[in-house]
């Protein structure tokens, strides 16, 4: 999809640029593999706010997505090409020979009346998907699990993309866009192709009020707060907030290391994306 710039003829139109998105389905989504949700507004169960600048916007229905691909040789016919407001990705409604529908991650260049298929080894093809047992080394694949049969959960996101760069033992190498060099069983499931809509990141959304609409509240900075509500805050007329960038709960952030380094699934990372930065 290409982008779409406007006129400035208003304030917000000025510098808007926007997905194209005239290609898309147009219409509802299908009402079985859709269902309510609710908005949790950054709160959890207690109704404490777990997760800042998150409330209002539009509303939504879940489109329930086939992550599994388990439907193993049964071919499936691209019906659509959708929008879907829950993820950055556009989704593809797949109809199968035996009748059953479903909906995919769309990877690019996958279009209306294209088949897809999932197997122990078939083609590579975007929109088709394999276990790496049966999949040739150097493919690009999206849609990754990590753990065989629980559902793909790397390379999701607009534009995301791994590549397959080699076997060791019952274990993938997988690159990812980050940088990243990790392990995954070879049992996993992946999806051949990188995820559709790489433009989305290439969007400006013109004005506050489109942010609203997606769920998105004003993120405010910690040194134009009282001390009261932040370690940055307070101070004689403008201050840079000290040496030392922490969170509103004094943890240090901007760049400072929180991973557990004694994770379970610390030994399957081979190279961490940040090996590549110099002094780090």
């Amino acid at each position: 999809m290409a982008l779409k710039s406007y006129k400035p003829t208003t304030p917000g139109q000025r510098g808007l640029v926007l997905i194209d998105r005239s290609e898309l389905w147009k219409g509802r989504p299908v009402k079985s593999l859709s269902e309510g949700l609710s908005k949790k507004g950054g709160r959890n169960n207690a109704g404490r706010i777990t997760q800042r600048r998150r409330g209002g916007g539009a509303k939504r229905l879940y489109r329930i997505i086939d992550f599994k691909r388990r439907k193993f040789g049964v071919e499936g016919t691209v019906e659509r090409i959708e929008y879907d407001p829950n993820r950055t990705a556009f989704i593809a409604l797949i109809r199968y020979e035996d009748g059953e529908r479903a909906y995919i991650i769309a990877p690019q260049r996958l279009g209306i009346g294209d088949r897809v298929v999932s197997g122990e080894k078939v083609d590579i093809k975007p929109g088709n998907a394999m276990p790496f047992t049966g999949m040739p080394i150097g493919t690009i694949v999206h849609n990754i699990e990590m753990k065989p049969g629980k559902g793909g959960q790397i390379a999701r996101a607009a534009g995301g993309y791994a590549q397959f760069v080699g076997r060791d033992g019952g274990y993938a190498q997988i690159r990812l866009s980050s940088g990243e060099l990790r392990m995954v069983r070879q049992e996993c499931m992946a999806t051949v192709g990188a995820v559709s809509n790489s433009d989305n990141a290439n969007q400006n959304l013109g004005k506050a009020g489109r942010n609203r609409h997606l769920g998105k509240r004003p993120s405010v900075r910690g040194v134009v707060m009282n001390p009261i509500d932040h370690p940055h805050g307070g101070g004689e007329g403008r201050t840079s907030g000290g040496r030392h960038p922490v969170t509103p709960w004094g943890k240090p952030t901007k760049g400072a290391r929180t991973r557990n380094t004694n994770k379970a699934s610390q030994k399957l990372i081979i190279r961490s994306r940040h090996a590549k930065k110099k002094g780090r």
